[in-house]
């Protein structure tokens, strides 16, 4: 089946963008960035800037990144995949981040939520001017699905601390 990202999540005060792979299939039926009430993104991005639990309402959440200097994207634009594995990604069309970039030039810093992500953007883009001025970092998936070395919310929120440096 073919799959969609979402339009980014982005203004004039960005200066983060976080970058997905590609929704997983809960996320897309929500029509959400990371809205599988599993994952553990929102918990981690309210913890860091807020201390606190996320928004109920998901135009909420959009606003608290935003309002933090965060904008939301995906490396992948279109993919064939059925489920929600990143490992299940076949034939990609790549996002235009470049593009993004050149709209939003505050955007200093790229994270790269888990690996599939990271790959994708290195693989298209790595070498654009846009990319290449930019820090950018491969942070542990957000994802529910453990891993040996992140079980849990706790050891990837420390794992993402290292974002408040960067907004």
């Amino acid at each position: 089946m073919i799959v969609h990202s979402f339009p980014p999540v982005a203004d004039e005060r960005s200066r983060l963008l976080i970058l997905g792979s590609m929704p997983g299939a809960v996320s897309l039926r929500a029509h959400q960035y990371y809205g599988n009430p599993r994952n553990h993104f929102w918990p981690i991005l309210y913890r860091l800037f807020a201390g606190r639990q996320p928004d109920a309402r998901y135009e909420d959440r959009l606003r608290f990144a935003l309002d933090h200097g965060i904008a939301l994207w995906d490396s992948i634009a279109a993919c064939e995949r059925e489920g929600s594995l990143d490992a299940d990604i076949r034939d990609v069309v790549p996002n235009d981040i470049p593009g993004l970039l050149r709209r939003y030039p505050r955007i200093g810093t790229i994270v790269c939520n888990g690996s599939k992500s990271h790959a994708e953007l290195m693989k298209h883009h790595g070498s654009a001017p846009e990319t290449a001025a930019r820090r950018i970092l491969k942070l542990p998936s957000t994802s529910p699905v453990p891993t040996p070395r992140y079980r849990n919310l706790e050891d990837r929120l420390e794992a993402w601390q290292v974002i408040q440096s960067f907004v």
